[in-house]
């Protein structure tokens, strides 16, 4: 019995396919077929069932297949073990952010960690706080930049970079433009202008208005908040934003600060803190967290 024939076997089972399975694993078909046939007439019983249009595990195939994961973790683990110990860092981090996190220079944070360790593969993935937030539960990602509007959930460890007010944002020509403060409570009947539900800045303007007793009355929805700006100032509502970017925009909106309760959003960097990852992602969340200090 052959580690690559368990990993076959595990890809074949994964896929449904011994085409998915070997385009996977970058190997030819056949080649594929041919070592787990060799598992099973090792084993003396059949591991998959080909006669339907998708391969299925049979029972024995589904009851060795606990063992043939373990066994390839477990060779995984070895493999990490010995790279930490010599001071290599390989393997694969999945990272994690949101639209609005451009500032925090991202894209360059990564750049200077692969100039360091060119081993490790990173995959980046844009999406809202509460989608990160639950690949950072379940293990799909190591690392994300998100938008709290509350505590992060059990087992998430955050270190904040951004902490900043919203401000309520509206066009020149807007009645609200000569103030400089607005409460909240005088934007219950606008048209608001907000990011998408499962951000943080979105959390904060609902628990916000769910405190002060109405729902707010969002008229138009992006996940960019550049977006909202523009959208604000063609006098098609208030957009709630972080109040960075609206004293950015003095030249086509006028910016006013929320009270009675005034709002808050911040960003942070999130990953696991029940779970270790393994050394790629430790060393990733190093370098980001010094990097975002």
């Amino acid at each position: 019995m052959e580690l690559r024939q368990l990993e076959y076997l595990v890809a074949v089972a994964e896929e449904a396919s011994f085409t998915k399975a070997a385009a996977r694993l970058h190997v030819a078909q056949p080649g594929v077929s041919a070592q787990i046939r060799q598992l099973e007439r090792e084993l003396g019983q059949p591991l998959l069932d080909r006669s339907g249009r998708t391969v299925r595990l049979t029972e024995v195939g589904a009851a060795v297949m606990p063992f043939a994961r373990a066994a390839l973790g477990a060779v995984a683990g070895v493999r990490l073990a010995v790279d930490e110990l010599a001071g290599l860092v390989r393997g694969h981090a999945a990272v994690g952010m949101v639209a609005s996190c451009g500032p925090l220079g991202l894209p360059g944070l990564l750049a200077d960690f692969h100039r360091v360790h060119p081993g490790v593969e990173i995959s980046l993935t844009e999406a809202n706080s509460d989608v990160l937030l639950d690949g950072i539960q379940s293990g799909r990602l190591d690392m994300a930049v998100v938008g709290l509007a509350t505590d992060p959930p059990p087992g998430i460890a955050v270190q904040v970079v951004v902490d900043e007010a919203l401000v309520a944002a509206v066009a020149p020509d807007d009645p609200l433009a000569g103030s400089r403060t607005v409460r909240l409570d005088a934007l219950r009947d606008r048209a608001l202008i907000t990011l998408t539900r499962g951000t943080g800045l979105r959390t904060a303007v609902d628990n916000a208005c769910a405190k002060a007793g109405f729902r707010p009355h969002v008229a138009f929805e992006a996940s960019d908040p550049n977006i909202l700006a523009d959208l604000a100032a063609q006098g098609l509502g208030v957009a709630i934003l972080p109040e960075s970017l609206g004293i950015g925009r003095t030249a086509d909106l006028r910016p006013l600060t929320v009270t009675d309760p005034a709002l808050r959003s911040r960003l942070a960097l999130a990953w696991r803190a029940d779970t270790p990852p393994g050394p790629a992602a430790r060393a990733l969340i190093r370098h980001a967290r010094a990097a975002l200090r």
